[in-house]
């Protein structure tokens, strides 16, 4: 061998001792998921701690938290935040609101307090009636806590106008809401320790001068995570500045896709801690600590970015950007995955791969028994889509045992028992007939488009209501002749959908629960909730 042959053969080896450290030492950047832990604390154990909700039997439980506010029990916390609780108890005077009697013994001389002490707040709602286990509206809880900081109501701002006044103090948590739980409390409470008063000072520091909380107490500390709605009533995660927060389709695949100047323009969510609403799951809230060192925070297993051109409160300009940017939404039903090999397809919220199956037909799962073991049917059937995609794809099929089954394009979705973690899409191309579905190409399978055509009355497509925050949505549903809708309440209070001319009634859902109808007659159907009769109104449209 001549010399340059030794001098080549010498650099192999060396390369070939050096491979596996080099692997090693590769493997050992890789980006790693840890629980965000004792770091991630949720408005209500802040409340708590503070003593600012007292809850009840075990405290400020999850229980608690899901229950609606009365008006009376926002009437005793706001007392409680202007010192004036224990005054209130004690109360003598006799006066009071017609309609005090609703309430419970102790519960009495504070509404006779509040009757002959006006200037709290709490003024009744007519006819000298108080309404005390009435829902309680995000509008009329924040008159109360602007008045608490020092605004008044006709003075500094008009009761129409609460919200946006609110807004520009930087009470935006619960906006909108007609009828708030306990969890909205804690967030709308918590929110406001920050609130400045009309004395320039914080709420927060104005209740310790006053002696409502100890001169030891601490304003809860991190990075406050808030919940926003965009411009189509959707609700959104934010940072503590309303600034919107994004997932990133690319990091499905790897967690450290946004790399250099994609930094620059989508700046991570790094804190050492997290405030997040109550009602929220602490688990979803993780961090990943990236190849270079850098910790970011993600929810549902997607990490959170802002958008450098996000430059106010409420701007959501990174929606939508390069088919790959999204508002982090925590109800999507599924979400977008990219990958170099795999290009788009469809995930569940989690970022887990979804498949079809090239031998199942619309409305019809061929995958059974031994298959399913292997292949488990994905069962999301509402919440939102990525903007990109259009929502009417998604629906529903009915397996052979009737259970239901989430589908696209009529098509069933499903996982891959292989795929142990985040990013594996192990199943593509298995056997030739089991593939992801990348949402803009997919126009079935090979045995969809070998079976006969479907009958015009079952092809009719299928729309979701979905009933949150006491409300069925923004505007009119139009839908199709032969069309199905679903109605699935979200709220912890229980809702149903009657239509004003009789042609249905849904029985009363509870969180979680759905009730189905077809309208196959072109017509206007107006609707409503039969509790809620008041205020919760929808309409529907069939062509």
């Amino acid at each position: 061998m001549n010399g340059f042959g030794k001098m080549i053969a010498s650099l192999s080896m060396c390369a070939m001792m050096l491979m596996p450290s080099l692997a090693s030492a590769e493997a050992s950047q890789a980006a790693t998921v840890q629980p965000g832990g004792a770091a991630v604390k949720t408005d209500g154990q802040a409340a708590a701690e503070l003593g600012l909700l007292i809850g009840e039997g075990s405290g400020v439980t999850a229980e608690y938290l899901a229950k609606g506010t009365t008006r009376i029990q926002a009437a005793i916390i706001s007392l409680r935040l202007q010192g004036k609780l224990e005054a209130a108890k004690a109360y003598t005077g006799t006066d009071s609101f017609a309609d005090a009697n609703l309430a419970g013994a102790s519960n009495r001389p504070i509404l006779a307090f509040l009757h002959g002490n006006p200037e709290y707040g709490w003024t009744g709602e007519g006819a000298n009636r108080f309404n005390p286990l009435a829902p309680v509206s995000s509008q009329q809880l924040y008159k109360v806590l602007l008045e608490t900081l020092g605004y008044r109501s006709n003075a500094d701002f008009a009761y129409k106008d609460t919200e946006a006044f609110a807004s520009g103090k930087g009470l935006v948590s619960i906006a909108g809401t007609p009828a708030l739980t306990n969890a909205h409390m804690a967030a709308a409470l918590v929110e406001s320790l920050s609130a400045p008063t009309s004395m320039g000072h914080s709420l927060f520091d104005m209740l310790q001068m006053e002696g409502v909380l100890p001169a030891t107490a601490a304003l809860p500390a991190g990075e406050r995570i808030t919940l926003r709605r965009d411009a189509k009533g959707g609700s959104y995660l934010a940072d503590g500045q309303g600034r919107t927060l994004y997932f990133f389709s690319n990091d499905a695949n790897d967690l450290d896709a946004c790399q250099g100047p994609c930094i620059d323009n989508w700046p991570l969510l790094t804190a050492d801690e997290l405030r997040i609403p109550a009602g929220f799951d602490a688990a979803d809230f993780t961090v990943v600590t990236h190849a270079d060192g850098v910790r970011q925070w993600m929810y549902k297993g997607w990490p959170l970015y802002r958008f450098v051109k996000d430059v106010k409160a409420g701007d959501t300009l990174g929606e939508g950007v390069g088919g790959v940017w999204f508002e982090a939404k925590p109800d999507y039903r599924v979400m977008i995955g990219k990958s170099a090999a795999l290009g788009n397809y469809l995930t569940d919220s989690e970022g887990r791969t979804l498949y079809y199956f090239d031998k199942d037909i619309p409305q019809m799962s061929a995958c059974t028994e031994n298959c399913l073991a292997n292949w488990p049917a994905y069962g999301a059937a509402t919440g939102e889509v990525p903007s990109v995609l259009n929502a009417a794809d998604f629906g529903t099929i009915t397996r052979p045992d009737g259970s239901k089954q989430a589908a696209f394009k009529g098509y069933g979705l499903y996982y891959f028992v292989k795929d142990a973690k985040h990013g594996d899409a192990t199943g593509q191309n298995v056997n030739q007939v089991w593939f992801v579905v990348d949402p803009a190409k997919f126009t079935g399978t090979s045995a969809g488009q070998a079976a006969p055509a479907t009958p015009a009355e079952q092809t009719g497509k299928t729309y979701h209501v979905d009933i949150k925050d006491y409300s069925f949505g923004s505007g009119p549903l139009t839908v199709e002749a032969g069309s199905t809708i679903i109605f699935t309440n979200f709220d912890d209070m229980k809702h149903n959908a009657v239509a004003v001319n009789g042609s249905f009634a849904g029985p009363l859902l509870a969180k979680g629960e759905s009730y189905t109808i077809k309208l196959d007659k072109p017509g206007t159907y107006d609707y409503y909730c039969q509790p809620h009769k008041s205020f919760m109104t929808g309409q529907i449209i069939v062509k």
